[in-house]
């Protein structure tokens, strides 16, 4: 299986964040899937390369040209897909995945994922659209997705498609 996740090209502060990160690389690695990601060799996007490659497993990175020129780009990934824009790496990341995860990141991680959600309400994905809510980072998400349902904004039907998780044992639940 082809897993996309998306994240923060940043570490953040807590570093449970960059012992989970590690920990889901090497998980995808262990259970045979590939990881598909932004290519980035830095923050978490690092991290977790580096504990799929350290665990065995096929990484392709997906960054476009102007990261690739500031040396931005993970060296050790099998595949490197080079794109002129970010618009071409996000639908070459969709085209590419089998499940999609979201995991902690900034304004960029919450656009990609946002653009499944949107996707996967309109019936143009049937993939897993999976946010993974580490220490509880994404509950404030959650219950705005709740509000939505509330405000009938959102089917419930479709709130259900949007699947959190929290940890590595619910994940495998959902993808094996």
């Amino acid at each position: 299986m082809n897993i996309v996740v998306y994240l923060g090209a940043r570490t953040g502060k807590n570093p449970l964040f960059r012992e989970k990160a590690r920990e889901l690389g090497t998980w995808i690695a262990e259970k045979g899937h590939r990881l598909i990601y932004g290519g980035s060799a830095i923050g978490l996007m690092g991290q977790l390369a580096d504990a799929a490659l350290a665990a065995g497993g096929e990484v392709t990175g997906v960054e476009p040209r102007f990261f690739v020129e500031a040396v931005l780009q993970h060296q050790g990934v099998q595949e490197l897909i080079v794109v002129e824009t970010m618009q071409e790496r996000k639908q070459k990341l969709i085209d590419l995945g089998d499940a999609f995860i979201a995991f902690p990141g900034g304004t960029g991680t919450m656009e990609e994922i946002s653009e499944i959600i949107s996707m996967t309400c309109l019936g143009l994905n049937d993939k897993p659209c999976i946010i993974y809510n580490i220490n509880g980072y994404y509950d404030i998400f959650s219950d705005h997705l709740d509000r939505m349902v509330q405000e009938e904004f959102l089917t419930p039907e479709n709130r259900r498609k949007i699947l959190f998780v929290r940890s590595i044992e619910e994940l495998e639940a959902l993808l094996g």
